[in-house]
């Protein structure tokens, strides 16, 4: 059985409350057994963990005298699951629609206690591809059906009369499977795929090889979305508060010094870097973190980009997570084809779940504290109104 299928049935049996009960009944133990546990991180090597990762780099956790193990970086979202459900690690990235399975398909106890990035995201696609349309009879990869990317790409095809099957498709359908992040790239030049819609740097790595291209950028569709958010148990939120607002506040400090230090977060992620948090070479994140101005140039003219006036970035950092994100999400999901187990996707109230799923009370504190609110252009009533355009 291939590895991207071992690991999607393994994620899909972890949102099931038989199979979660025994990793969550291991969670309350190491909680028992160590009520003051010293942060531990765990990430995939994508750029939406880099706030974890600058924190660690540049000791804004140790500043605030919180005690932080070496991160632990695990492949599959599979296994990162599994290890937050365990308590094995107590804080890391997740994808949006994947915290929303987690809380309520397995009924983890855990929260979004802020946004971890914006943007930073996109459909690469077999360099024969030229427009949406060809894609009709080709296969998709996405790296899980509750992701940001799944409610991009099928909002993207629907906009171009293309339909999704699991099947063989057919020339007015797409197979979208689910496939590991790191697996992509390989997939891609053995044409096992005909593209991926993927956090970075996957898009940059298959551009920097031409393996592939970029067709669409998941921001320039859905203005300023959150692809992964932070999220943390439950027990320490409530046990912790003040252990849980001093990471808020390293991590607001960490997003802010990644984005006006790109050049230097790209070589602390990479394989150079003192950490080597991530495989990539330092050249492969700075096209993500900072990219040539020629070569957003060339997106733009090449429509690539089809709303240039919304001065989206390939990747930024914002922490406030907005109401109107969390219930318009709720929305598309519930019209969002899954695979899996689903049904307590349709029992959800959207206004329900930005109020049980996410607590902002520490960034908010933290943005009051450190007047950042215009460090992240944000509007001091936190609100905002979702645009998404195909």
């Amino acid at each position: 059985m291939p590895t991207h299928r071992r690991d999607f049935l393994k994620l899909m049996s972890l949102f099931s409350i038989a199979t979660s009960l025994p990793l969550l009944q291991a969670c309350s133990e190491r909680f028992a057994f160590n009520p003051n546990a010293p942060l531990r991180i765990g990430y995939l090597p994508i750029t939406d963990a880099t706030p974890l990762l600058v924190a660690i780099d540049q000791k804004m956790f140790a500043k605030r005298d919180i005690a932080v193990e070496k991160p632990v970086l695990f492949r599959s979202w599979a296994q990162l699951v599994e290890a937050f459900i365990s308590g094995q690690v107590n804080a890391i990235h997740l994808l949006s629609p994947m915290a929303v399975w987690l809380r309520y398909g397995s009924t983890a106890p855990a929260k979004v206690i802020m946004w971890n990035h914006m943007a930073g995201s996109a459909l690469t696609v077999s360099p024969d591809i030229d427009q949406i349309t060809d894609l009709g009879g080709k296969t998709i990869a996405i790296p899980f059906w509750y992701s940001i990317h799944n409610v991009v790409i099928q909002h993207i095809l629907q906009a171009h009369q293309l339909s999704i099957t699991h099947q063989a498709p057919k020339r007015h359908e797409v197979r979208l499977v689910v496939m590991a992040p790191s697996d992509m790239v390989a997939a891609l030049a053995t044409r096992k795929i005909a593209g991926f819609i993927v956090a970075e740097p996957f898009n940059a790595m298959a551009e920097n090889l031409n393996i592939g291209k970029i067709l669409r950028f998941s921001a320039d569709v859905w203005k300023d979305h959150a692809c992964c958010l932070t999220l943390m148990h439950d027990h320490d939120i409530h046990h912790r508060p003040e252990w849980v607002s001093s990471i808020t506040e390293a991590l607001m400090e960490a997003q802010m010094w990644a984005n006006t230090h790109r050049i230097q977060t790209a070589h602390i992620l990479s394989k150079q870097g003192t950490h080597q948090f991530m495989p990539h070479d330092v050249s492969v994140l700075e096209k993500v973190l900072n990219p040539a101005p020629t070569d957003w140039q060339r997106y733009i003219d090449e429509k690539i980009i089809r709303h240039p006036e919304w001065q989206q970035s390939r990747i930024a950092f914002q922490p406030y997570p907005y109401r109107s994100y969390t219930e318009t999400l709720i929305s598309l999901l519930q019209k969002t084809h899954m695979a899996g187990v689903n049904r307590f996707l349709y029992d959800l109230d959207p206004s329900m779940v930005a109020d049980d799923l996410v607590n902002d009370r520490f960034i908010k504190a933290a943005l009051i504290k450190h007047h950042a609110f215009e460090a992240f252009n944000l509007p001091e009533h936190l609100t905002r109104q979702e645009l998404i355009v195909v």
